[in-house]
C-alpha cells in the first residue's frame, strides 16, 4: 500500500510518502528542494555516483513512522545537504526547514 499526505512544519508544506513493502516500509518527507528518508536511502551512492546532481537528502535509521522520521536525528546526509548546514544529528524537522 502507498499513502501520501501533507505535513505542515512551521506553516511550510511537505509531502510524506509511505510505501509498505514485504517486511519493510519506505518513508520519505520531501519538498521541491530535498527530502529525508528512512534507512533505505543510500547516501553513499548519492554522494559518489550521483554527486553531480547535488541531491539534498538525509537518512534516519530505526524509524517506522513518519512522525518518528520527523523527530529522529539524521544518521547521514548528502554533501549538498551539508552545504545548507544539515549535518548528522540534525533532527528531521529541522533539516526539512533548512530545505526551504
Amino acid at each position: 500500500m502507498v499513502s501520501i499526505e501533507p505535513v505542515i512544519i512551521d506553516e511550510h508544506m511537505f509531502v510524506a510518502s509511505t510505501v509498505r513493502l514485504p517486511k519493510t516500509t519506505l518513508l520519505t518527507v520531501s519538498n521541491d528542494r530535498g527530502y529525508i528518508m528512512c534507512g533505505a536511502l543510500d547516501v553513499g551512492l548519492l554522494n559518489s555516483k550521483l554527486k553531480d546532481r547535488g541531491i539534498i537528502a538525509g537518512r534516519a535509521v530505526g524509524v517506522r513512522t513518519i512522525e518518528q522520521l520527523l523527530d529522529a536525528p539524521l544518521e547521514s546526509v548528502t554533501l549538498a545537504a551539508r552545504e545548507l548546514g544539515i549535518t548528522p544529528g540534525t533532527k528531521g524537522r529541522e533539516a526539512l526547514l533548512k530545505m526551504i
